[in-house]
């Protein structure tokens, strides 16, 4: 049986297992290296390496799922990009969220653009464009580009697509070419998002290609896909937005081999998310209206998923309103001062033991300023102060009391957050998991430090918020349980079939709702809890998850090999490709299929629908076996739409769809 090696890289760790006869025979995990991906990867297959003591050379196929996408957009980081906006108005960047997506970076709005039945709108200024490119310069690291109807007809994104590559030599992600469907304005923040994942998601594969090849890995690396299917990786660093949710799909399909329970809520806890979805008769569901994270509804089809920023690493937050105050964690992710003060002992343990012996707690106590340095990353779009501040942090930790000259600072400090080039350290529920002795892999006594440190914050009354580290530690611990049932109580309600008439994450935290988890009796009794078991995954499930079920009177089930089982996923999965394409009616008997070369008429609908289908299961077998797929099978999902004007069904449009699924192909 052959040998297959899975590798999952997240935001905090990197895991790796090696599968062989249907067996997990070794698995490991290291830290994720930011600053060199291929680090972190090295270290966890190595690991598993010498665990089995297999040769590099036995290994007949490599999968990689990853949430570094998924945490960019969560956390709102990314490269700068250009939108060329062409056809629309400027009320549209306003719609679906894109200019939100975009937070301030450029826009050029250009003429052109297609009709809803594929003809010209007007005019598309090239002339206009190439003026813009001109004043852009070094500023931006990618472009995308959305042209109204450009789905029916991609012309003008094809043109300026050429035009980008002529003039400026960057990245370009065209809409039309991550979606078949209608919706410019998504589309358009689709595209947005893709391009500012690009050099990241580019930078690990790479890195982790290379340091195969460099141990003697021969055989070919697939990447996961948002759905669960495998994908090449070159096409992955073309279009790696379809790797948001590569991670937590990679998960379902771990859990899914890794136990027999085929109804459950799947609830992946990892150091900057927790990512639930629901199982159903052994399959995850799929979100119609594609991919939602981070606050974005974007094109991607996607397992059916519920990303909050909840992890080990979430940053802990003292609620100071009212007179008792109390905790919130996340969503951004920060670096645990007990890995900090690993990582940085000389800056970290030295300014916390002076904070610790200080008279009064300062603003500034506890939280440190880390630097993030890619390989080969150039940064491009920083202001003077921003650029100023992230030469002054170097490659040095800093107290961030001493790092900030003044509060004009913060706002650029927040802008290298943002752009993933420095972290902040902060308390995480690992460090309080550092104290209780849950987890002992960094710097306990820093740990301690911290939580003293941030314990002596002051609630509405005035008083301590916590009486030292060791109740503070229990707080943090509390408060992962209480936010990881919301957030699976919020899933739940999502999902049930019953319209509770109340949004699912208002009543995942309603009164009721808590005084059901905790069963309430007086003259009201009052019960709430899950009717399907959660299987729990991720390095820290085992120890929240117990407390997790109990809080919601559902069976936990927590696989053995619970931490790793998005490296498990990641090379258990198939290939699976999914071309789609549209006919409308261009006039009574007449049907209009819009290829991607442009639209053709035709005069018989079944003559319409056999070539457009045809076409769609030629692309899909060929995308199939660009990426390695064999044992290819081809089906077609027609939705055909017609209308009743007085008595006689009309046809109005149909969506075509091919799916090629097959299994990688293994290296001999």
């Amino acid at each position: 049986m052959a040998l297959l090696l899975g590798v999952d890289t997240g935001g905090t760790y990197t895991d790796a297992a090696l599968i062989k006869d249907d067996k997990v025979i070794a698995s490991a995990k290291s830290l994720t290296t930011r600053h060199d991906l291929a680090q972190g990867v090295g270290a966890a297959v190595q690991a598993v390496l010498e665990q089995s003591k297999m040769s590099p050379d036995q290994i007949a196929l490599s999968s990689l799922s990853t949430t570094l996408a998924t945490n960019a957009l969560v956390e709102g980081q990314g490269a700068r990009v250009c939108l060329i906006f062409i056809g629309f108005n400027a009320k549209d960047i306003a719609r679906q969220g894109l200019d939100e997506a975009l937070g301030g970076d450029p826009v050029i709005s250009v003429a052109g653009g297609h009709t809803h039945a594929g003809g010209e709108a007007n005019v598309f200024d090239e002339t206009a464009l190439r003026d813009a490119l001109a004043n852009i310069g070094d500023d931006v690291s990618g472009f995308a580009v959305a042209s109204q109807f450009a789905t029916r007809n991609p012309e003008h994104e094809i043109t300026a697509r050429n035009i980008i590559r002529d003039v400026t030599g960057a990245p370009v992600t065209c809409s039309h070419e991550l979606s078949a469907k209608l919706g410019g304005p998504k589309r358009a923040m689709t595209a947005v998002l893709n391009a500012r994942l690009i050099g990241m998601i580019d930078h690990l594969i790479g890195a982790t290609e290379e340091y195969l090849r460099k141990i003697g890995i021969t055989a070919p690396m697939m990447v996961v896909r948002g759905d669960g299917a495998l994908i090449s990786a070159k096409m992955a660093r073309e279009r790696p937005i379809e790797t948001i949710l590569s991670g937590p799909a990679a998960s379902i399909v771990g859990a899914r081999w890794l136990t027999d329970e085929t109804d459950a809520l799947v609830s992946d806890i990892g150091g900057t998310t927790t990512d639930i979805a629901v199982l159903r008769d052994g399959r995850p569901m799929i979100d119609p209206q594609g991919a939602r994270v981070g606050g974005f509804r974007t094109m991607v089809e996607a397992v059916a998923m519920r990303t909050s920023g909840l992890g080990g690493d979430s940053e802990v937050h003292a609620v100071r309103d009212g007179l008792q105050g109390g905790l919130t964690l996340g969503p951004r992710r920060v670096l645990p001062v007990s890995l900090a003060a690993q990582q940085f002992p000389d800056v970290v343990l030295s300014a916390l033991e002076r904070q610790i012996r200080a008279e009064r707690l300062g603003e500034f106590d506890a939280r440190f300023v880390v630097p993030i340095r890619h390989s080969g990353h150039s940064p491009k779009g920083l202001s003077d102060r921003e650029a100023r501040l992230l030469e002054r942090v170097g490659d040095q930790a800093w107290e961030m009391g001493k790092l900030l000259a003044n509060r004009m600072e913060f706002a650029a400090l927040r802008t290298l957050v943002a752009r993933g080039l420095v972290m902040i350290s902060a308390v995480t529920p690992s460090d309080a998991a550092h104290v209780t002795g849950i987890l002992n892999s960094w710097n306990a006594v820093a740990a301690n430090h911290a939580l003293d440190l941030f314990s002596r914050q002051r609630n509405g009354a005035g008083t301590r918020i916590s009486d030292g580290p060791d109740s503070m530690a229990k707080a943090i611990i509390d408060q992962v349980t209480t936010q990881t049932a919301e957030t699976l109580l919020d899933a739940a309600f999502a999902e049930d079939e019953t319209d509770f008439g109340i949004p699912s994450g208002d009543l995942a935290r309603h009164v009721l709702t808590r005084l059901g988890m905790s069963h309430h009796r007086d003259l009201v009794a009052i019960d709430v809890g899950l009717n399907l078991p959660v299987i729990g995954l991720g390095a820290s499930a085992p120890s929240y998850y117990g407390a997790v079920g109990d809080l919601l009177s559902t069976r936990m089930v927590l696989p053995e090999y619970a931490g790793v089982a998005n490296a498990i996923g990641a090379v258990v999965g198939q290939i699976s490709m999914r071309k789609s394409g549209q006919i409308t009616s261009a006039g009574e008997g007449r049907y209009r299929v819009h290829f991607p070369e442009g639209p053709k008429d035709y005069n018989a609908q079944d003559t319409a629908i056999g070539d457009l289908e045809t076409f769609l299961t030629e692309a899909a077998q060929s995308d199939a076996i660009a990426s390695g797929a064999e044992g290819i099978r081809v089906r077609v999902e027609k939705d055909i739409r017609t209308a009743n004007i007085e008595g006689k069904h009309v046809f109005v449009e149909a969506d075509i769809t091919a799916i090629a699924t097959g299994r990688p192909r293994i290296a001999d």
